[in-house]
């Protein structure tokens, strides 16, 4: 009597039966299960067992627990030189990447920023007679109405726009998670440079700005910076006029989430930053009874 391994799918399946009887016997070799596989060995019990009892179960890993704070290089601009660290909450630039919100905060200011004062005439607002310019009869030609039909010059204009509110809803709490989210996106990206406050130029020349921002990596060759201030920098403002090519600079009121998210790096001073997140942080506080 010898033993036989039958392998199927990982599962050991023994069969007693005296050598070469399995294939011997048609009728018992379509009855049984389909356990048959070209690569079964004969090996001993005692080996058998002795894997079974060496085998150990697999230790559960660690759970994971976020970082109590995110930290933060703030530099010296232009040198760029790093002065210290600062801590952030994980809730303020340590998000995990939503593009669904991200999306619906775009498409949100998109629809704001739409003037909707497009505006055409119909033809009751046309001035002029309503006399109808040729006969309805008698001539030979199509019928024709008055000269403010759509269809003659100068006349009305047929489904033209008239002005309408494209401005759409977005809940306040869903559009400041989004700020959150698009500078906790170029934080993890390595895209976010804070530096210290007061960043300008020492004159309005636009090579010089040229210089500081290819030295290092923020200009074009970079994909381009949004320097963001927050206060009037009137060198660097002027600067940037005939320096467009290598990013821009925007007064911290007049940022948006697609700015944030449009060009290489987003350059930002740390009472800026401290600004921004104070103001969009709806959705972290508790409410008040």
């Amino acid at each position: 009597m010898s033993v036989k391994v039958l392998g199927n799918c990982g599962n050991a399946i023994y069969r007693c039966a005296p050598k070469n009887a399995f294939f011997c016997e048609p009728v018992k070799q379509y009855l049984a299960p389909l356990a048959y596989r070209s690569f079964a060995t004969e090996v001993p019990l005692s080996s058998i067992s002795n894997q079974k009892a060496s085998y150990k179960a697999p230790i559960a890993a660690a759970p994971y627990v976020p970082p109590s704070e995110v930290l933060t290089t703030i530099y010296a601009f232009p040198s760029m030189e790093p002065l210290r660290f600062e801590g952030y909450h994980p809730a303020h630039l340590n998000l995990p990447l939503r593009r669904d919100i991200l999306h619906r905060a775009v498409i949100y200011e998109a629809d704001m920023s739409r003037q909707g004062t497009a505006s055409t005439k119909w033809r009751s607002e046309v001035h002029g007679s309503g006399k109808k310019v040729l006969p309805q009869k008698g001539t030979g030609r199509a019928r024709a109405g008055d000269k403010k039909s759509p269809i003659r010059r100068g006349g009305g204009v047929a489904f033209g726009p008239k002005p309408r509110d494209f401005s759409s809803d977005l809940p306040r709490k869903i559009y400041d998670l989004a700020w959150r989210t698009a500078l906790s996106y170029r934080y993890r990206k390595g895209e976010l440079v804070v530096v210290e406050d007061g960043m300008n130029i020492e004159n309005d020349e636009a090579a010089l700005l040229r210089k500081i921002l290819e030295h290092h990596h923020l200009g074009k060759t970079s994909g381009r910076s949004l320097l963001i201030t927050s206060s009037y920098r009137e060198n660097l403002h002027e600067a940037f006029q005939f320096a467009s090519e290598h990013g821009r600079v925007l007064n911290q009121d007049d940022v948006d989430v697609k700015d944030l998210l449009e060009l290489g790096k987003v350059v930002i001073e740390k009472s800026a930053l401290d600004r921004i997140l104070w103001e969009h942080e709806s959705d972290l506080l508790k409410h008040q009874i």
